[in-house]
Order: C-alpha cells, then sequence, then structure tokens
C-alpha cells in the first residue's frame, strides 16, 4: 500500500513539473501569480495555447514516454484492484487529487500570457537582430568539364537577411533569358540554393560564370568555369564508339526532322518525329516541351510513342498551343533533341470581319467575391479597330456560358465583381469590333472564390510526433461585437474605365463575418454617398466602375457585421481615374536574314522601359502585295524569330508590332524585302572516297561532294594524306583543288594510304570528312578497266530517273565497249542487273521503279577482256513525285521565237544552269542561244529544223537536293512551235465571226463581222466587184475597232447587189482579208426573204397578227381556236369566219387583243377553214386555219387520247337485268378509240348474256342474269392508236355479292313496279263545265291482279246513286254525272289497290253557272 502511494504520488510531481514548464516558472515564483479572483476569467483559447506551449515545451524520448504511459496504466490497474478492496483511503486521496487539480485550474493565467508574449517578443528581436545581415555564400560555385550538347547543373548556397537579390553573369555580361534560346537558361532560388542550368552547352558556352548576390547590408558571388569539350580524336579503346555502344547499348537516332505545323483553332494538329530503329525501353523517357516547358498529359493533349514514332496529338488547338516544340530523346551518348514551331491559325469568324479570338487568359487577386481578369489581345483585327471585350463566366462545368462584364477595348485587364463565394468558375473573352463578335477565347481553369487571408488567421504547431494544433488569430484577440473601422483606405490601381480600391480589415478583426459598405464624396464637398453594390462586398477591395471623369473622389469604408456597423474610415487620398492606357512603341532596328530555303530569320531590338510588354506580334507579306499576313498569333518574348512556310524565291517584307495589356502597337517600319533562299555556311564533310587509278608512285582518288553545300558554289576542296605507319595527317595542296579528282605522288610502293578533305566554299573551310579506306600504292596492271565514278541520280520521279556516271580512268587493256548497271532495293544485299546487256552511253533512264521505295544503283565498265571492277553505289534514291518539281516549259515567245524554259526558285545564288543535248554535253551554240535569268534560264533555237530535235535536259549546279528535268523535243511538236512561231512573226488579225448576213424590219440587208479589238490605228478597205464602197446612204459603212465589228446595211436589197464582198484589214503588222460571195441561189433566196421582209413590215403598220389561228384541246374535251392581233385600235373590227359564212359565236377581247372560238363538242359538221379577219382604216389581216385532213385527225386523235386519259376506274353496279360494269369518259368516238373487254385474260364477245356498249361519255359492260362462273377480273382496254389504256375491275367476293344483291333487289322492285295498282293516263288535273250539264271522268288503270277501284269526293267515297254512276271496261274506268250543279264542285280522285301496291289519280272539278265565266279564266286573265 504504501509502495502504491509513493508511485502515485511520483506520478503526480511529474505532472506539476510539466505544469510549472508549461508556466515557465518554479515554485518560488508563484508569489508573482494571481488568482483569477482578483483579475477576469481567461478564455478557452488561452487554455489550449497553454497545453500547446506546454506540449512542445517538453523535450522526452520516445523510450520515456513509453515508460511514463506505462506506469499509468500500471497505477489504473492497480487502483481498479484498490475499488475492489473497498479501500476508502484511496478514494480518499482520489479526492485530494481532484481538489488540488481544480485548484491549480483555477490558477490566473493572464500574468502568464503577457509572460509568454514578452519571451516572443524578446526572442523575435533576437532573432531579426542576428538575421539582419549581409549574403554569404555557405557553399560556392564549382567549375565543371561537359562534353558538347550536355546540360550542366551550377549551384551554390547563399545565407543573408532579407533574401538577396540574385543576377548572373556570364563572362561579366549579364545573362538575359530572353536573348537565348527558349529553355537555354534556367535559373532558380529555393530558399538559397541557387542553380543555373544551361541546356544542350555547345563551344560557345565555355566561359566564366559568375553569380552576384545583394541586399540592404552587402553583396557577394561566386564564379566557376564551364569548359565544353568537343571529341575530335580517333576512336580506341575505352574511348571509342565501338566500346560505348558494347557498353551503352545501340544509339537511337532521328529519322526525320521536325517540320514546322500551322494548325487552325479549334481543329486537331498532330506533330511527329520518327526514329532510325525502336527506342529501348530504358530510353523510352521521351519529353516534350513547349518554349522550354515539359508538357504533360491531358484531356486535349496526347503523347505517344508507337512504331518508332513518337508523337503529339492535340484533339481541340487554341492559340494558348502555338510555341516552339521540343523533344528530348535521352541516349547513352547524351539528350538528343530536335525543335520546331507549332502555328496556331485562328478559326473562321461568325461573322465575316470580325476579330480573332482573345487567348492566355489569366485570373489573379481572387477574393470572396471579386477577381481580376487579364488576356492577350488577339493579332488579327480583320482590318478594324478593337472597340471592347465581353467577359463571359460559366459555373463550375455546368458548361452554361453568361455575359458578365463587358470591357473597353484600349485594355486587357478588368475586374469581375458579384461573384459567390465558394462558388467555382471558369472564365472566357470575346473580342469586338465594328464588324462583329470574335469567337470565345479559351476557358481559364477552374477558380474557386474563397478569402486568400484565411491561411494567415491561422497558426498551426507541430507536436507529438506529427500531431498539429491549428489555432485561429481571431481566438487570441479581444472579444469583438462591434468591429472597429477599417484602415489605410486606397487605390490599387487607377485605370481609364476603373478604380480598384483597397483597404485594410479591422485589427483586431472578431470572429463574426464582415462585409463592407463604401461612400464616396468628390473633392471640395463635405456630402458622402454610399456607393451601390449589386451584392454585399465581402472582400477588402471593391472596382469602381461608374466614375465620371475628370473628377477627384474621397473615399471611406464601414466595416458590418451580425452585430452592427463600424465607424467610417479615415478618407483617402484624392484618387481620380486613369489616363487611357497607351500602347507601345513599335521596336528598332527590325533585320532580316536568310535561313533555309523556306524561313527567314528576324532579329530586333527589345522594347525597354516598360514592365507592360507581354510580347511581340509578327507580319509578313509578299513584296508589292498590300494586305498583311499574320506570322504567330501568340506573342514571342524573344527578341529573334525564324519565320518558315515560306515560298522559295519569292520576296516579302516584314514588320512587327508590340503587345501589352494597352492592346497591339503600332507596325515597326518595314524591312527590306528579302528573296528566301538558303543561308550562306560552310559546307559539310566530303564522303566516297574511291580509287580510281594506281601507278608505281601515285595514286588516283575520286570523292563525292558534300551533302550540305552551304548554298554557295563550291570553290574547292584541301586534301590530306596519311601513311599507314606514321602518326600525322600532312595536308596535301596549298590551293583548293576545284575537281573531285586528284592525283596523289611522290607515292611509296607497297605502302598503304588514308585520305580525307575538307570543302571551302564563300563562307569558308566545311567540315572535316571521315578518312577513307587504306588503299595500298600498287601499280595496276590488270585488263579489265577500272572503276567508273560518280554515279549519280537526277530527274527523280515516282517511278522513273536519269542515272549518269563518269567513264573509268583506267582502261585496261583496251577500249571500254559498254557499262552493266546494278540495282539494289532497300532492305535487300542482292544486286540484281538494271537491263540484260551493257549500256553503250554513261547515262540510262531507269523506269518501272517501285514509288515509295529507295534504290542503290551501281556501274561497271566492260571492255574486250571483261567486266571491271564496280563503282561505289550511289546514294540511295527514294522514289516520289515532288510537290515542287520543276519541269521544261516549251513555248514560243512575243518575237515568235522557240524557246525552252526551266525556272528554280530554290536555286543558291551562285549556282549555274546547265543544258545538255541527249546527254551529250551543251548545245551546239551555233543552233541556239542560252538566256540566263534570276533562278530562271532558257535556249532559244536560232533556226529550228529536224537538227534541233532531241533530248533536251538541264540541271541546276551547287544545290543540296536534285534541281533538274528534260523534254523530249519531237517533230510533231516542232511542226506545232514552228506554225506558232509563223504566226507571231506574220501576224494575222484574229477572225471571230466571218460574214454574216442579217434582214432587218424593214427589208434591209446587213452584212457584218467580227475580229478581235483593233487599235485606233487600224484600216478598213471593203470591196465591191473589184470596186472600194465608200459609205452612203444606200450602202452605210460602220467600223468599230473597239470592238473589231465591220458593218455593211444596204437599204433596198436589189439585183444590182448582186457579187463579191472583201473586207481588207490591216492594222500594223497584223492583215487579214474576208470575201463574201452573193451570187446565184443564195442571192436569190436573200433578194426574195428580203422582199418578204419589207411587205410584212408594211403589213405591220397597221392591224395585224401577232399570232396565227392555233388550236388547243382543253382537258374537258372542248376545242378551242385561239389568235391575237395587235396594233389595234378603237376602230379596229374583228370578224370570224367558217367556210367563208361569218361566225358569230367567235369571241375578241379589244383589250387584250385575244381572239378565241370554242367547239364544245368536235364532230363532222365542225370540218372545215376557219378564218379570222382584223380591219381598220389602216389596212387589213387575216390568218386561216384548215381544219381538214391531217390537221382534224390530228385533233381527233388529241380528243381521244385526253378522253381515255380521263376514263375513271372501272365501278360495279346491280341492275334489274344484271351487273354492270362502266367508266366515266369525258370524251368517246367509236371510229377512233377501240374498246376491248376481258374476263381473266379471255376477251368477251357480245352475246346473249353479255352486252357491250358506250356511249358519249361512258363505256359500259352488262352481265345479265349473272352466275357464279361470271366472277373474276374485269379488264378494259381503251385503244387510241399507238396508245392503249387498261381499267381493271375485280367482280369477285364482296363486290360480286353486293353487286348480285343489288340486282336481286332492283329485280324484285321492278316485278313490283311492274304489277302495282296504278293510274296510267286519263284524268285532267281540272274540269270545269256549266250547270246542268253531264259530266264524264275517264281514266286507265292496271294492276296485276286486277286493282280494287274507288271513287273519291273531297277525300270521301262517293255513293254511286241517282246521278252517279261508274262504268268498268277491262282497263278503262269511266264516272258519270248527269245534271251538275255547284254541289258537285271540289276535289274528286280515283283510288286503285292490289295486293302489290295502289294509286290515287286527281281531278279538281269546277261548276258554273249559265252566264258566269269560268274562275279559271278569270285567273288567266
Amino acid at each position: 500500500m504504501e509502495i502504491h502511494r509513493l508511485e502515485h504520488r511520483s506520478q503526480e510531481e511529474q505532472k506539476e513539473e510539466r505544469q510549472r514548464s508549461l508556466h515557465m516558472s518554479s515554485s518560488t515564483q508563484r508569489r508573482t501569480f494571481h488568482t483569477s479572483e482578483e483579475e477576469e476569467q481567461f478564455s478557452s483559447l488561452d487554455y489550449s495555447l497553454a497545453a500547446a506551449l506546454a506540449l512542445t515545451a517538453m523535450e522526452t524520448s520516445w523510450e520515456a514516454k513509453l515508460r511514463s504511459e506505462a506506469s499509468v496504466l500500471e497505477v489504473e490497474r492497480r487502483g481498479e484492484k484498490r475499488v475492489g478492496f473497498r479501500n476508502d483511503w484511496e478514494k480518499t486521496e482520489i479526492d485530494i487529487l481532484n481538489v488540488c487539480h481544480m485548484l491549480r485550474e483555477r490558477v490566473d493565467r493572464k500574468a502568464l500570457w503577457r509572460r509568454t508574449e514578452e519571451k516572443t517578443r524578446e526572442a523575435k528581436e533576437l532573432k531579426e537582430l542576428c538575421s539582419s545581415r549581409g549574403p554569404y555564400f555557405w557553399i560556392p560555385l564549382r567549375s565543371h568539364t561537359v562534353w558538347e550538347n550536355e546540360s550542366v547543373l551550377l549551384t551554390c548556397t547563399v545565407y543573408g537577411s532579407p533574401p538577396p537579390q540574385v543576377v548572373w553573369y556570364k563572362n561579366d555580361v549579364r545573362i538575359d533569358p530572353h536573348l537565348f534560346p527558349a529553355g537555354k537558361f534556367i535559373m532558380k532560388n529555393h530558399f538559397g540554393l541557387l542553380t543555373l542550368e544551361i541546356r544542350r552547352c555547345t563551344v560557345e558556352d565555355s566561359a566564366t560564370y559568375t553569380v552576384m548576390v545583394k541586399n540592404a547590408y552587402g553583396e557577394a558571388s561566386s564564379f566557376a568555369k564551364v569548359l565544353v569539350r568537343t571529341y575530335l580524336g580517333k576512336e580506341s579503346g575505352f574511348d571509342s564508339e565501338i566500346f560505348k555502344r558494347l557498353l551503352l547499348g545501340l544509339d537511337v537516332e532521328f529519322k526525320s526532322i521536325l517540320q514546322p505545323v500551322f494548325a487552325r483553332e479549334k481543329e486537331p494538329f498532330i506533330l511527329a518525329c520518327a526514329f532510325t530503329q525502336d527506342v529501348p525501353d530504358g530510353q523510352r523517357n521521351i519529353q516534350w516541351f513547349r518554349d522550354g516547358m515539359l508538357l504533360q498529359i491531358s484531356k486535349r493533349r496526347q503523347l505517344q510513342y508507337l512504331d518508332c514514332q513518337a508523337s503529339v496529338k492535340v484533339s481541340c488547338a487554341y492559340k494558348e498551343d502555338e510555341g516552339m516544340y521540343t523533344i528530348r530523346v535521352p541516349s547513352p551518348f547524351g539528350s538528343k533533341e530536335q525543335s520546331a514551331y507549332v502555328f496556331v491559325r485562328d478559326a473562321p469568324a461568325e461573322e465575316a470581319g470580325a476579330p480573332g479570338s482573345p487567348l492566355n487568359v489569366r485570373c489573379h487577386d481572387v477574393n470572396r467575391d471579386c477577381l481580376i481578369l487579364t488576356w492577350v489581345p488577339p493579332s488579327d483585327n480583320r482590318g478594324s479597330p478593337i472597340i471592347g471585350y465581353t467577359i463571359e463566366r460559366c459555373q463550375g462545368e455546368s458548361g452554361v456560358w453568361e455575359a458578365c462584364h463587358e470591357a473597353p477595348g484600349g485594355t486587357c485587364r478588368c475586374p469581375v465583381r458579384g461573384l459567390i463565394e465558394g462558388q467555382s468558375y471558369r472564365f472566357r473573352v470575346r473580342a469586338i469590333n465594328k464588324a462583329g463578335t470574335s469567337l470565345p477565347s479559351k476557358a481559364t481553369e477552374v477558380v474557386t472564390m474563397q478569402d486568400p487571408r484565411e491561411a494567415e488567421r491561422k497558426t498551426v504547431i507541430h507536436f507529438d510526433l506529427g500531431r498539429t494544433i491549428t489555432i485561429s488569430k481571431a481566438d487570441t484577440e479581444d472579444s469583438v461585437i462591434i468591429p472597429l473601422p477599417p484602415t489605410n483606405v486606397r487605390a490599387r490601381e487607377t485605370r481609364q474605365a476603373y478604380v480598384l480600391l483597397s483597404w485594410d480589415e479591422p485589427c483586431p478583426r472578431g470572429k463574426e463575418d464582415l462585409t463592407y459598405l463604401l461612400e464616396k464624396s468628390v473633392v471640395g464637398s463635405d456630402a458622402w454617398e454610399a456607393v451601390s453594390s449589386e451584392t454585399p462586398v465581402k472582400s477588402p477591395r471593391f472596382a469602381l466602375l461608374d466614375l465620371e471623369k475628370g473628377k477627384a473622389y474621397r473615399f471611406r469604408v464601414r466595416a458590418a457585421n451580425r452585430y452592427g456597423l463600424s465607424e467610417p474610415s479615415e478618407p483617402s487620398e484624392p484618387i481620380t481615374l486613369g489616363s487611357p492606357p497607351a500602347t507601345l512603341p513599335p521596336p528598332a532596328q527590325v533585320q532580316v536574314f536568310r535561313d533555309t530555303k523556306t524561313s527567314v530569320s528576324l532579329i530586333w531590338d527589345h522594347v525597354t522601359g516598360d514592365s507592360e510588354l507581354l510580347g511581340y506580334y509578327i507580319y509578313c507579306r509578299e513584296a508589292g502585295a498590300s494586305e498583311w499576313q499574320t506570322v504567330n498569333n501568340k506573342p514571342i518574348k524573344n527578341n529573334r524569330f525564324s519565320v518558315p512556310g515560306l515560298k522559295t524565291g519569292k520576296e516579302y517584307v516584314f514588320c512587327i508590332r508590340s503587345v501589352s495589356e494597352a492592346g497591339v502597337g503600332e507596325r515597326s517600319a518595314e524591312t527590306d524585302p528579302i528573296t528566301v533562299k538558303q543561308a550562306i555556311a560552310t559546307p559539310s564533310a566530303p564522303y566516297g572516297f574511291a580509287l580510281l587509278a594506281c601507278g608505281k608512285n601515285d595514286m588516283v582518288i575520286g570523292w563525292k561532294p558534300p551533302k550540305r553545300r552551304g548554298g554557295g558554289k563550291i570553290l574547292g576542296y584541301f586534301l590530306d594524306q596519311h601513311e599507314e605507319s606514321e602518326p600525322k595527317w600532312q595536308p596535301v595542296n596549298q590551293q583548293p583543288v576545284p575537281t573531285r579528282v586528284y592525283k596523289f605522288t611522290d607515292l611509296q610502293e607497297g605502302h598503304f594510304y588514308q585520305f580525307r578533305a575538307r570543302a571551302t566554299n564563300w563562307a569558308g573551310v566545311g567540315e572535316l570528312s571521315e578518312p577513307s579506306d587504306l588503299f595500298e600504292c600498287k601499280e595496276w596492271t590488270m585488263a579489265q578497266p577500272g572503276p567508273p565514278y560518280d554515279v549519280r541520280a537526277s530527274e527523280v520521279r515516282a517511278s522513273s530517273l536519269m542515272l549518269r556516271w563518269e567513264p573509268p580512268l583506267y582502261k585496261g587493256v583496251g577500249p571500254v565497249t559498254g557499262y552493266h548497271v546494278s540495282v539494289q532495293e532497300e532492305g535487300s544485299e542482292k544486286w540484281e542487273p538494271l537491263v540484260p546487256g551493257p549500256v553503250s552511253d554513261t547515262h540510262l533512264r531507269v523506269s518501272d521503279l517501285e514509288p515509295g521505295k529507295s534504290y542503290k544503283f551501281q556501274v561497271q565498265a566492260v571492255n574486250s577482256a571483261g567486266i571491271g571492277q564496280p563503282s561505289l553505289p550511289s546514294d540511295p534514291v527514294f522514289m516520289e513525285d515532288k510537290p515542287d518539281a520543276r519541269e521544261i516549259k516549251v513555248g514560243v515567245d512575243e518575237e515568235g521565237c522557240i524557246y525552252m524554259a526551266f525556272e528554280a526558285p530554290e536555286a543558291p545564288d551562285s549556282s549555274e544552269f546547265e543544258w545538255a543535248k541527249d546527254y551529250e554535253g551543251p548545245p551546239d551554240p551555233q543552233r541556239v542561244t542560252v538566256k540566263d535569268g534570276i533562278c530562271s534560264s532558257k535556249i532559244i533555237l536560232k533556226e529550228p529544223g529536224k537538227e534541233d530535235l532531241g533530248v533536251y535536259s538541264v540541271t541546276v549546279t551547287d544545290a543540296d537536293e536534285d534541281i533538274s528535268a528534260s523534254h523530249t523535243l519531237t517533230e510533231e511538236e516542232l511542226d506545232k512551235l514552228k506554225k506558232l512561231s509563223h504566226e507571231i512573226k506574220n501576224p494575222v488579225i484574229k477572225l471571230i465571226s466571218g460574214w454574216n448576213i442579217d434582214i432587218l424590219d424593214h427589208g434591209e440587208v446587213r452584212l457584218w463581222l467580227e475580229v478581235e479589238k483593233l487599235s485606233p490605228a487600224a484600216e478598213l478597205h471593203l470591196i465591191f466587184n473589184n470596186k472600194e464602197l465608200i459609205s452612203s446612204p444606200t450602202h452605210k459603212i460602220n467600223f468599230d475597232r473597239e470592238k473589231g465589228l465591220v458593218e455593211l446595211t444596204i437599204q433596198n436589197f436589189s439585183d444590182e447587189d448582186m457579187g463579191t464582198y472583201t473586207a481588207q484589214l490591216q492594222d500594223g503588222k497584223a492583215k487579214n482579208q474576208i470575201t463574201l460571195a452573193l451570187v446565184d441561189d443564195d442571192f436569190d433566196k436573200l433578194l426574195r426573204a428580203s422582199a418578204a421582209k419589207r411587205r410584212d413590215w408594211k403589213r405591220k403598220q397597221g392591224p395585224h397578227f401577232v399570232e396565227p389561228l392555233k388550236w388547243k384541246v382543253t382537258e374537258e374535251c372542248e376545242v378551242l381556236l385561239t389568235c391575237k392581233v395587235t396594233n389595234t385600235k378603237k376602230e379596229s373590227r374583228f370578224q370570224w369566219f367558217f367556210q367563208k359564212k361569218e361566225n358569230s359565236k367567235g369571241q375578241y377581247n379589244a383589250e387584250t387583243g385575244d381572239g378565241l372560238l370554242e367547239i364544245p363538242k368536235m364532230s363532222n359538221k365542225d370540218k372545215g377553214t376557219y378564218m379570222a379577219v382584223i380591219s381598220d382604216d389602216r389596212g387589213e389581216d387575216d390568218t386561216i386555219l384548215d381544219l381538214t385532213g391531217e390537221v382534224y385527225d390530228a385533233i381527233f386523235n388529241e380528243l381521244c387520247r385526253i378522253g381515255a386519259l380521263s376514263a375513271t376506274p372501272l365501278k360495279i353496279q346491280g341492275t334489274e337485268e344484271g351487273i354492270r360494269i362502266f367508266s366515266k369518259v369525258k370524251f368517246f368516238d367509236v371510229d377512233c378509240m377501240k374498246t376491248s373487254w376481258y374476263h381473266k385474260e379471255k376477251r368477251l364477245e357480245s352475246g346473249d348474256r353479255i352486252k357491250a356498249g358506250s356511249t358519249l361519255d361512258e363505256i359500259w359492260l352488262h352481265i345479265l342474269d349473272p352466275k357464279d362462273s361470271d366472277k373474276g377480273k374485269y379488264t378494259l382496254e381503251i385503244s387510241t392508236g399507238k396508245d392503249i389504256h387498261k381499267l381493271t375491275a375485280d367482280l369477285s367476293g364482296q363486290a360480286f355479292d353486293d353487286a348480285l344483291a343489288e340486282h336481286q333487289k332492283l329485280k324484285q322492285a321492278a316485278i313490283i313496279e311492274k304489277n302495282r295498282a296504278k293510274v296510267v293516263k286519263g284524268l285532267p288535273d281540272v274540269a270545269t263545265i256549266m250547270e246542268d250539264k253531264t259530266l264524264c271522268l275517264t281514266c286507265i288503270i292496271s294492276g296485276d291482279p286486277f286493282p280494287e277501284i274507288t271513287w273519291l269526293k273531297n277525300d270521301q267515297p262517293v255513293a254511286f246513286r241517282d246521278r252517279y254512276r261508274m262504268e268498268v271496261k277491262g282497263t278503262v274506268v269511266t264516272i258519270t254525272i248527269e245534271k251538275v250543279c255547284s254541289e258537285d264542285s271540289g276535289r274528286y280522285g280515283i283510288f286503285v289497290k292490289n295486293k302489290y301496291g295502289s294509286e290515287t289519280g286527281l281531278v279538281t272539278v269546277s261548276v258554273f253557272k249559265h252566264g258566269e265565266e269560268p274562275k279559271e279564266l278569270r285567273k288567266q286573265k
């Protein structure tokens, strides 16, 4: 028990020690503390901070912590055991400890906090005192030696407070990365660790590099030397290439050169690079860079390697993707790189003339509810200045874009207000000019609106193996209810369109969220007014967009939280809107130099003294053109640039514009025109050394020219020789050797020698060649000839080429009689003969090669002793049609000379055009003249003849690539050229149209011809029957030189005008003569036509017909006769005649002049002659139409055709007799329209049961007493001459049943109708009779059975007695009334009835007295 108390007490003492460490005082210092009863209580933050300090103050090891935790667990287990034994002393002890713990918590901590702050302030002052010192290098720079094309990293460590400024120097010249290629120098400063990376080192990078550091307390420097070495020695031992390859593996080479890519905005592009072999897995770390920045895979960008090809693919290009792309491939001998520029053109605008889209949209100074947006103006405004920008935003990834702000055109920087805290946004910008709005720019990355100072308000304290405690600054401040006013109200930015106001938050700030209210006042006024805002201002900055220009304002700010509003801050200094931003001046000293055959290099002076420079836009145009073309759409920051994609041989001028936030500046001065050609450089190394002949003490060596001639003429070669046993190379010549064959003398027989050479041009001496093979100096005595040399291919096309070589220098025992030519396909080691036998010439046209493949060729000479040594193989020749391949043009010039011309814009300035005829040498100068021009040449045939036929070839010298062509001049082509030459030398006025004859309205005859346009000095002589005609009223001559028109108008054409007409034309040297013969039948025909035209004109002076009589058949089968007259007046009379008799049925519309005669139903009676006559006092005209014969038949054929087409579908109808099938037509004629009926493909003939017939409007078939056998398909054929029209109906199934039912129904109804009781005839409607007369009414009835008879009077049965009696004789029924009187007047009727029906016959009887007039007669009067 005692031991347990001691352990427990020990534990308590340790806790007290920790608390004393927390309070940073011993038990003797407790007298300086005050209790909480004397001073105010502390917040929970005080306790948490004190606990954190206590925990961090303890410096116990990991083992001590484990022992402490184990002892605590042991005490707790023992305490649980004692509780189990109901130990009252333990319980009392625990209560005492709890009371002590509570008393310790009540200790006043205010003094403790003051002490903590004081010690923290002292420590901070001590740290500042210690840290404020000048910089010094803890680790200085170290010198390096590197190989060429490697990278080197210079590093050093510097210490100083405050952090010093760092400047790097190369040979005491400050290093500006903008003056070097992108990514050449990369400088970094990472908390005092300074690095300078020099990439792709060259010999020029060997220098002394110095770093200078400086702050307010001093400066320091450190330097190191960098030596870049190039290996030139003969490879051997561990330094040899073979050893490196065995040790490190194969080296990867680029197979192709990266070419510039010209992409378009919103479209994909691919930049690919091929390798000679597959890149090993260990070297697959292929990196792509853009403007020195490493590229990574993204949604739009893919980096791939497949089939020995690395590529970067962009699915949707933006102008931000433009730049210099570099591929870097690691290899055992250092990384290898290639670079190419990718241009991204503007996408076509949605509106014509709208500007290009802005680019590089960025978000800056992101706060809780506002941010600053910047962008780069487009390079192309489509000829109209940009007047503004529209800013669009999208919340998150919703894809819904809405316009949120508009910025003026003079700035590329704008604040965006009214954003929501915690919400994510993307932004994009459109440019606006007078023509319209551009496409949107690329959207920004997603930005989230939040308070950037939130992290500054929190303190993170680390303790206990990675655990942390976060304390907010608001928790350490005094309690704030009503906020204090903000401070330091100032203008952060003043622009032409806005002022960005900024202020500091109240201090202490408090825990509550703050909003701000802004007030403004015009300087000179004491009135303050609130600044309106659509949303509460939550950030300590605000953009004012509605200020008036020219006025000065002061501003103050109030802070507000949920408890209330603060007092206003101190007013700001007077603030006004900024002046309009000015664009930067253009760069000066813009110079242009040649680069490659499709590019030029530009260099210019930087625009200095302005930090707002965003870069430069470059523009170019062909010399003489007016429209500038944009080169780059993304500003470049360097002061040099290579412009690719130009046309070889064309002249261009360039200008540059500076780019800033104010827009694109003015153009610089134009450069001088430059012709795009290869820049002159030193040539590459010769190669392909071959032994051509050998004597006892001499050797003849030949070699191939450099593959890259440097854009200039090769002036010669400097040669070295090396004897195998000697260590040094000996120079051979002091002056350059102009040929590629040289005889080395003073050699020792039997010794082995090597040779090497260097070519020289105007730029200097080129690269040194690789040493040749070892050649033994031993005299040749073989009988066979030596090797031919200089085997070369020209005129390379997709499947053919011209192979040439030089004959061997060593002939052997006899002259060379021919050559064997062999070919080797790429990938094969076998040489195969190209032609079956030897070739006699030193050239050979090779054809039928496979496009897309490479071939090598070699030649062996043949003499009487056999086949000699083979030549060196030719360079590989790739078979393809080059898009810019040139051909020889053949034609005739303006002077009539036949020429053959060849142009080569890509030819170097020093090139010469070598012409050859039949590949045997230059053409005979006595037969041709050679004229050379700038990048062109032509030969002119002096006296073209058969001697000039053959193959003409031309080759351009000093070009890196083959520029050659040939043309075969054939006899047929030469004849055509000679004919054309004769026409040019002896010009003839070109005849467009020979003599033409027109008869004019009055009967005049117009003779005219047309030739090409003539000059004002042209002459005309018009000859008629060997006499020259002169213009007169009867024979008018018109000669229009501008139109080349010759006219002769004869007023009254007569027999005197018969003869020959000749027009003689002359215009300078050009002549022509055109003749027209008007004799015999041609003249008579023209004379009659002229007279008829004259008579017709006279006829038309009065009323006349412009449309003669013609007929037309309408769809209703009516025949219309129409005509039309003109030149009528009110008194004009129109008459119709038929068979010379006037027809009054004709119509005439005087307003339109239309005449119309309708024949509704055409028949034979309408045959005859129809005539229409129009007449008045000026004359008479008529038109006649004969409707007989063929015309009548044609009308009837048309009627029949329309009638057949109008036939309606066959209908089925039940009748009393049977079933009727019929079709309605609009016209039917038995003679012209033949009909045939078919039942189940069998023709029907009329019989007892089948009746067929027709009417004028119907064609029918009647089936009497139908039966089941009558079912089936019925067809009606209507024949109208050549045309046959068929109509079908299916009389079966329901159709037959319905028709049969209807037939039976009608048949039964007919029986009933026939047999029912009827009053057939006899009774009048009214019977009038005088009194005392006898009335007899008689009628005839019918019916079977005989009907019952009843007479009615006024609807009542008549009683037959006295004066009434009825008599029936057969079917005649009579009623007699004797001595009628007025009472007998009334309505009488006879009613007959049998079993089939009944009927009533009525009559009205009227009785009048003597002397009276019957009522019916009075009504009639």
